[in-house]
């Protein structure tokens, strides 16, 4: 199986399962001498695990990263030496057996059917490669690339849930991280408490809307024509398990108005240029034009239900399938940090990719 690297200069390449033994990555691109150790790449995985809420999967892993290579200490500081960063997390909550009896049987929504077809092999422990496990070495790719960018803000927020959307008028940053579904709209948490409660005894599931929001990105990262930063962040982005739509800026709703109206006005500031509105999402022309990097992506319900499901078998038998195991009932809610680190590897890698073509 190849494609299990992303980037260009800034690069890493994931390896492992979801009920293998560990999981890992190794970052290629890191430049040296900058300040790195495992509290830096932690605290942006503690934000991805699951078992934090009764909203998310129960299995409880720690995620505990461990620096393996790329790493010396001089100084009482540990600093990247620019060689490549190996990284390791353990696995140590598995329950493979939750999976015994779908193991002649592909799964609707998920990728069993295209992997057998296209390989002539799965794993039925928890999807293997294609299980959400492997986002957790993204998060911690995306922890070494923010300290490429250490003056860009990136944060994100969930933005729907199904059918119910945040009130923007009520949106506060502070209130992010103090609730188990990343939202910025207070008044949404009750409503969605019961939504996930109801799913959860109709052994359902939902969707997601989640926004990415960069700020103090440098004028002039991204290239034309191929190299369009927009393009290689809807690349990261559709990369990510169930992601089904990317936007940027207005997105599709640029489609319903008048060039008038989503054309971005620019006027001085002082002496430098600046812009009335960003409904460009921060990019014109594939490269970055200072302002906010505002990305939102749809997130399908999770596939693996408890409800009775048509399907097929290995033997081309009709039959029905019912998901066991420990499975979010959103997985939205846990693609906010991955959506955050896939969108920091992108601008780390195009930053360090202007920065050779325009020293």
């Amino acid at each position: 199986m190849s494609h299990n690297s992303f980037g260009h200069l800034f690069r890493f390449t994931t390896w492992g399962e979801s009920h293998g033994p560990s999981i890992g990555c190794v970052v290629d691109g890191a430049p040296p001498r900058i300040e790195l150790n495992e509290n830096d790449i932690q605290k942006f995985l503690d934000k991805r695990k699951p078992g934090q809420s009764k909203f998310t999967s129960p299995r409880k892993e720690s995620d505990e990263i461990k620096i393996l290579s790329g790493i010396i200490e001089e100084d009482g500081k540990k600093l990247t030496t620019g060689t490549p960063i190996s990284l390791l997390i353990e696995n140590t909550d598995q329950r493979s057996k939750d999976y015994s009896d779908i193991e002649e049987k592909f799964r609707p929504g998920h990728a069993d059917y295209t992997y057998f077809s296209k390989y002539g092999i799965r794993d039925v422990r928890g999807g293997g490669r294609q299980s959400a496990r492997e986002t957790a070495m993204r998060v911690a790719a995306g922890a070494i690339a923010r300290k490429i960018l250490p003056k860009v803000e990136i944060k994100g927020a969930l933005v729907q849930l199904g059918e119910h959307k945040i009130n923007r008028e009520n949106w506060d940053d502070s209130f992010i991280e103090k609730n188990a579904f990343w939202s910025p709209d207070p008044t949404t948490i009750e409503i969605w408490e019961k939504y996930i409660e109801d799913l959860i005894k109709n052994g359902d599931s939902c969707g997601a809307i989640i926004e990415i929001i960069a700020k103090n990105v440098p004028i002039g990262l991204g290239a034309p024509v191929y190299g369009k930063l927009d393009a290689e962040i809807a690349n990261g982005i559709m990369s990510i398990n169930a992601v089904k739509g990317v936007e940027i800026g207005n997105g599709f709703e640029a489609a319903t108005i008048k060039g008038s109206e989503n054309s971005d006005q620019m006027f001085m500031k002082g002496d430098q240029p600046s812009f009335e509105t960003n409904n460009s999402g921060g990019i014109l022309g594939g490269i970055s034009s200072g302002q906010d990097i505002v990305v939102r992506f749809a997130i399908k319900p999770t596939s693996s239900i408890r409800s009775n499901q048509k399907t097929v078998n290995k033997s081309g038998k009709n039959t029905e399938i019912s998901t066991k195991g420990r499975h979010d009932p959103c997985v939205g809610i846990r693609a906010v940090p991955v959506g955050e680190a896939m969108i920091a590897c992108v601008l780390a890698d195009h930053f360090l990719r202007d920065r050779a073509q325009n020293s």
